[in-house]
């Protein structure tokens, strides 16, 4: 028996009718007839010298030698399609695709990316917002903005500012709670996609470094932080707000952050990219403009005690 690999072809026409189990639908995925691709099978088993599958009535089903060589055919086939979409990516100079969580993307980044788009018209930008955390070896995504305690093993991981909160709400209802003690009784909202920070900066912990107790009662929870602030911005009551989540609100006088003290999580921002890619074009101008977005509005929080969750 030969150690010589079969034909590229034969193997994707098995790949195909192994991951379908339908020859019929194998041929339709690589736009083939059926015939083309009963003729490629046949092909390899006479080069393996075993049948790959059993025809039955109306279906097939993996023989042993089948079911030992599918998981390396699919696993082959999808480093191949992996390591070509990088081949291409290092050629091109002009798309770039960053994945970033929705909140983010509603927040801060979709009302700014219209500054980046002015002054880069040559480059294609695609935005992918999602909670799945992407791979960027393998997912066609150039940059990833991600928040948490993530460990960035072999990516180049620059972190934004710090992250903290602060009460948030609209003019009319801080006349109703123009103080902190005020705001025990006020209607509060919940950011629940942020209990996974430890420790806990929620509002027991804002309420602490006030020096006030504070056991929470009712409330209306969002598992979406951007949809919080929007119920903030409505009037359904206040939020602790994050920095980047609130800043347009604030900016735009929707919202108002009064009390000057905010808790600062151990969780950051990061700018992620691989080490390979890092100085590319169209990588390097959405990483100096990131970071410069970020500075136009540091100032704005100069008045602000900011105090490190840890401290509490």
């Amino acid at each position: 028996m030969s150690d010589r690999l079969p034909p590229l072809t034969a193997l994707r026409a098995f790949d195909a009718a192994a991951r379908h189990m339908s020859f019929a639908k194998a041929a339709e995925e690589l736009n083939v007839t059926p015939a083309a691709l009963s003729f490629q099978i046949k092909s390899l088993e006479e080069h393996l010298g075993a049948p790959l599958f059993r025809r039955l009535n109306r279906a097939v089903e993996l023989t042993e030698a089948g079911t030992a060589l599918a998981p390396g055919a699919d696993e082959g086939f999808q480093a191949l399609s992996t390591a070509w979409r990088q081949a291409r990516r290092v050629l091109d100079t002009t798309s770039l695709t960053v994945t970033a969580g929705p909140a983010l993307t509603a927040k801060w980044l979709a009302p700014r990316l219209y500054e980046f788009a002015r002054s880069h018209p040559d480059i294609d930008l695609r935005l992918s917002a999602g909670l799945r955390v992407m791979d960027l070896h393998r997912d066609n995504v150039d940059v990833a903005i991600r928040f948490g305690y993530g460990v960035d093993e072999d990516l180049v991981s620059q972190p934004a500012r710090p992250e903290w909160l602060t009460p948030v709400m609209t003019p009319d209802l801080y006349a109703r709670f123009p103080t902190p003690e005020s705001l025990r009784e006020a209607p509060l909202i919940y950011d629940d996609s942020i209990g996974f920070l430890n420790p806990a900066c929620d509002w027991p912990t804002w309420f602490r470094a006030m020096g006030l107790e504070f056991t929470p009662g009712h409330g209306t929870h969002f598992s979406h932080a951007d949809h919080a602030i929007d119920a903030a911005c409505a009037g359904l009551g206040v939020a602790l707000g994050r920095r980047p989540m609130i800043i347009k609100d604030v900016q735009e006088g929707r919202l108002i952050a009064p009390f000057k003290v905010a808790i600062e999580t151990d969780a950051k921002f990061r700018f992620l990219c691989l080490p390979s890619t890092q100085d590319r074009p169209q990588i390097k101008a959405f990483r100096e403009w990131f970071f410069a977005e970020i500075e136009k509005t540091a100032h704005m929080w100069d008045d602000f005690k900011i105090i490190p969750v840890k401290d509490l």
